[in-house]
């Protein structure tokens, strides 16, 4: 299935991967959504902090398109990590480096209740659906009776 060694290419090629699949698909999610609230994908929807809210339809459907980022991210984590015991490690990496884009992005720390809220619940989400459907993956039977069999 895999080695136990530590390699740290494969690592950082995950990361890399699970990152650039990440801002892929929210961005799909925010370009789908926006075409319900008519606006279209901007990097302002991706990295601050203050339009994420219950309180305006852009913030509403960027608060939207973050769960279900999260839902597709754990599908990353099964076809691009596939071990549940790395699954909380990786999602939280993912977000910690979104933190540092919004952080890079905004000039400031993000304050917003509203921001740490959505996040805190999107890490959740991807962690725990990420690693539930990797323990599926590892807790299959493996077949026994692997030999060709012969008609006689």
């Amino acid at each position: 299935f895999r080695s136990y060694v530590w390699d740290p290419a494969l690592i950082v090629a995950q990361m890399v991967l699970l990152q650039a699949g990440y801002y892929s698909s929210l961005g799909l999610w925010l370009a789908v959504l926006g075409t319900l609230g008519r606006t279209g994908p901007s990097l302002h929807q991706v990295f601050s902090d203050e339009i994420l809210g219950f309180s305006t339809p852009p913030g509403r459907l960027s608060m939207m398109a973050f769960i279900l980022n999260a839902l597709t991210c754990a599908l990353g984590l099964l076809y691009f990590i596939r071990r549940g015991k790395q699954c909380l490690d990786f999602t939280v990496t993912v977000h910690f480096f979104h933190l540092l884009g919004c952080w890079i992005y905004n000039s400031h720390f993000p304050s917003t209740l509203t921001w740490w809220l959505v996040h805190i619940v999107c890490t959740a989400l991807m962690a725990a659906i990420g690693e539930y459907l990797c323990m599926r993956i590892e807790l299959r039977e493996i077949p026994l009776n692997s030999a060709p069999k012969s008609n006689v």
